[in-house]
């Protein structure tokens, strides 16, 4: 039996669109399935954690955005129960590093070639997740943006990636950057005035930016962008070079890789993990290699 988890407010509504489609289809392929409704925050954590403790689910798969796949892993890892992805979301960048195709009919059907693929995921703290963890600068923008309007009627356009453009510009007139001590594979390093860290397991986050281009989901180690050392204005001149991954050729972008980090700062730093809000430093991040199973 395939599990479908749906995010109903997922692409302001899109979701709930395909997981129609999504019931025709398999009930024309004779295919069992069950669809199950998200109602609140986290409900699919805890959806998921119900359904792998029932032998005959073959997959479960996540319908919405990066959040709902975040919510899914947070259920799913520790089982042998593999991942499916119908992407409905405004970013769907979990979908572009894994190459699975953005419509809805396309990825339905590479779900049920049983294709398979093993990836790494990360923790941060005591969360599990695939594709980015963006501490400073990042975590206030993906706060921003979480909580915005512009966010859902952009969505109703297909267009929802803007809203994080326009949070960018937002919180770049208020951000301050801060000092940030960082463990990197137990070794410590100190750097002063820093906008923001991403810790990539992936090369994509807010709808395809590259923040981290050379980031594998299978390598065991996550690629880290640090960006420290700027002025707002060269900051913002360099922002849409981060669209085609040429950002890391600056001098005020150090690029490093790692398995573990701990990130302590003199003043607090929000950070987002698949563009869901973790909390604030200090956190703990580790690679836990060859984790989950994705059709």
């Amino acid at each position: 039996m395939y599990c479908f988890i749906v995010n109903k407010s997922s692409g302001s509504g899109r979701a709930k669109k395909i997981a129609y489609h999504i019931e025709n289809t398999l009930q024309e392929k004779c295919i069992r399935y069950r669809i199950l409704y998200t109602r609140q925050p986290n409900h699919a954590t805890k959806l998921v954690q119900e359904m792998v403790q029932k032998k005959e689910v073959k997959a479960i798969i996540a319908v919405g955005g990066d959040g709902t796949v975040h919510e899914v892993i947070n259920g799913l890892v520790g089982s042998d129960i593999p991942l499916g992805v119908i992407p409905a979301g405004s970013g769907n960048d979990f979908c572009r590093g894994m190459g699975i195709p953005l419509q809805y009919n396309k990825a339905l059907e590479r779900i049920l070639k049983d294709e398979r693929k093993v990836i790494d995921v990360g923790r941060i703290n005591d969360k599990f997740f695939a594709t980015i963890v963006g501490v400073g600068f990042d975590g206030q923008v993906a706060q921003e943006t979480n909580n915005s309007q512009n966010k859902r009627v952009l969505n109703l356009t297909r267009m929802g990636s803007i809203s994080y453009i326009i949070n960018v510009l937002k919180v770049l007139l208020y951000y301050k950057p801060t000092s940030v001590d960082l463990h990197l594979d137990q070794k410590l390093t100190t750097h002063q005035n820093v906008w923001l860290i991403a810790i990539a397991n992936s090369p994509f986050y807010a709808g395809g930016m590259m923040i981290c281009p050379d980031a594998k989901n299978n390598d065991q180690l996550f690629d880290v962008c640090i960006v420290k050392g700027i002025s707002r204005w060269k900051l913002l001149r360099i922002f849409p070079s981060v669209f085609k991954g040429k950002h890391i050729y600056h001098s005020c972008i150090t690029t490093l890789k790692a398995k573990e980090l701990n990130i302590t700062s003199n003043v607090p730093m929000t950070a987002h993990g698949d563009g869901e809000i973790i909390g604030t430093t200090p956190f703990k991040i580790m690679i836990i290699p060859s984790t989950l199973t994705v059709l």
